[in-house]
Parts: structure tokens; C-alpha cells; sequence
């Protein structure tokens, strides 16, 4: 996998073999520092603060974006001035590199 995980694009991922192990997950997670493993390694997540709604929902709409045009998906919570983001590949049961992948693109948007 590439070094800079913002500039791939995902690729449909289904099964377990597709399902990237705690130890490779630790890994690739250095290179999104700001999201956490939870749920025993099947999801990442991360909170996105903002100033105002406005804000808030200026990024969950260029997300929205993101995902369709990544056709991978994330659980979101919003609220005021946050944005709870969470990755987890259904279809593989776990992570997977498009998790990772997202995640770094969803940084990237806020720089």
C-alpha cells in the first residue's frame, strides 16, 4: 500500500480475507494519528470539532461526497459542533484498507 493513504481510492472489499489484522491495523493507524481502533479492532473513529453547525455541516457534506464518490461509507454522529466519524467494512467483518483510506481522505479535509 502506498504511503500517502489520501490519494488512493477504495476498491470493493468483500470477505474476510480482505480484512486487515490488529497488528497491520496498528500499523497503518500511525498514519492517521488522530482516529482511534475501538470495538476490539473492528472500527476507527474519529471526532471532528468545528466552530459552529455551519462548519459542522459544511463537512459532512463534502464527507457525503467523499463517500459516494469512494462508494465506502461512514457512521456519523453530528451534533452542534462535531462530527463523530466511525469506519468499519461491513463486508469484511472488520477493517479493511478502505477504513484507512477514507479516514485519511476525511482529514484531509479539514487540512
Amino acid at each position: 500500500m502506498p504511503s500517502n493513504l489520501s490519494d488512493q481510492r477504495c476498491t470493493p472489499r468483500r470477505g474476510a480475507k480482505h480484512r486487515i489484522d490488529p497488528a497491520r491495523a496498528a500499523e497503518i493507524a500511525r498514519e492517521i494519528p488522530e482516529w482511534a481502533i475501538v470495538e476490539d479492532g473492528q472500527a476507527i473513529t474519529r471526532t471532528f470539532r468545528f466552530p459552529d453547525y455551519y462548519r459542522t455541516m459544511a463537512f459532512v457534506n463534502a464527507l457525503a461526497y467523499v463517500a459516494h464518490e469512494q462508494d465506502h461509507h461512514p457512521d456519523l454522529g453530528v451534533h452542534y459542533d462535531r462530527c463523530v466519524v466511525r469506519y468499519s467494512t461491513h463486508d469484511v467483518g472488520g477493517l479493511s484498507e478502505n477504513d484507512f483510506i477514507c479516514a485519511a481522505k476525511a482529514d484531509a479535509l479539514v487540512g
